[in-house]
């Protein structure tokens, strides 16, 4: 009886000690697996977020705090759609996000393995969007790291920079309503926010 009851603890140990070995090489793993997720990855997992939570609020390098959802994403930049109904959607390099603020199980959410991704999103630069809001002439206001705000239409986007033709918010681009121009590098920009009813889906 003495013997069984021996074998049987060791078995409980040998099991115990296995199952705590595995449990290692499990968090080893996903600690490495952690290791190399990119912020993009994080916010793809933002994408399809059970809207019932806060949304997430997204603090930018102008000192602006964005609460909105993660709509969709490029190489290097988030749309995000504002929780204000009356605001147009954002357009934000990646690089100017500051952190971003959100419930405890959106943020494990975020942390998990992502399904497949698309190819073509992860081949279009800020640069890619921003040359489709030119061939749409959507107006925008661009939000620079400093913290002034440029409104009119982009004519122009160039690999690293942009034309923007300055007028009023809510007045078309016309030549006799645009009060000047500016180049503006992507590095300055903070986010841009397209005009109220155009959307970056």
């Amino acid at each position: 009886m003495r013997w069984d009851r021996f074998f049987d603890d060791l078995e409980d140990q040998l099991a115990s000690e296995w199952e705590a070995e595995r449990a290692a090489l499990d968090s080893e793993a996903e600690r490495l697996r952690l290791s190399r997720v990119p912020l993009r990855d994080r916010l793809a997992g933002l994408i399809e977020r059970e809207g019932t939570s806060t949304p997430p609020s997204f603090e930018m390098r102008d000192g602006t705090v964005l609460v909105a959802e993660v709509s969709g994403l490029g190489a290097d930049w988030v749309a995000l759609d504002p929780a204000q109904a009356r605001s147009g959607a954002v357009i934000a390099p990646l690089t100017a996000i500051m952190s971003i603020g959100m419930p405890h199980p959106d943020l494990l959410r975020s942390a998990r393995p992502i399904g497949s991704r698309s190819s073509l999103s992860e081949r279009m630069t800020l640069g890619f969007a921003l040359r489709d809001l030119v061939r749409r002439r959507v107006a925008v206001s661009i939000h620079l790291v400093h913290g002034r705000t440029l409104t009119g239409t982009i004519d122009r986007a160039g690999v690293d920079h942009l034309d923007l033709a300055l007028h009023e918010p809510g007045t078309p681009r016309r030549t006799d309503e645009v009060s000047g121009h500016r180049i503006v590098p992507f590095d300055a920009i903070a986010w841009v926010r397209l005009e109220a009813g155009a959307t970056t889906r």
